[in-house]
């Protein structure tokens, strides 16, 4: 799977961005993991069309020492659908600017 990986973060940022994290993103089912929304002006071919299975997002796994950004863009209600693909190169600068904007706002030096 294509993703963004920062690792080596220590115990201090871990808990930092797990509070950012809480405070501006969907929690997912399970601890760590968050859904970063992807706003409707950048839906990709794949996802015109497919209001139903919408909204779509990319996913954040914060874990003990790492943090990723998936570049798969999901559906928030279809498992199994074909609006379900890679990110565009816009919806992946926007999870990109995400982390980078989070980084700099929790002053960790990645």
């Amino acid at each position: 799977m294509r993703q963004y990986l920062i690792d080596e973060i220590s115990f201090l940022e871990r808990d930092n961005l797990d509070s950012y994290l809480k405070r501006t993103l969907k929690p997912g089912g399970l601890e760590g993991v968050f859904f970063l929304t992807i706003p409707p002006d950048l839906l990709g071919a794949d996802q015109l069309g497919h209001e139903d299975c919408g909204p779509f997002y990319g996913t954040v796994l914060l874990e003990q020492s790492s943090i990723r950004f998936e570049f798969l863009i999901r559906s928030a209600s279809n498992m199994h659908c074909s609006c379900i693909a890679q990110a565009t190169p816009a919806q992946r600068q926007f999870i990109l600017d995400f982390a980078d904007r989070m980084l700099t706002e929790e002053m960790i030096k990645a």
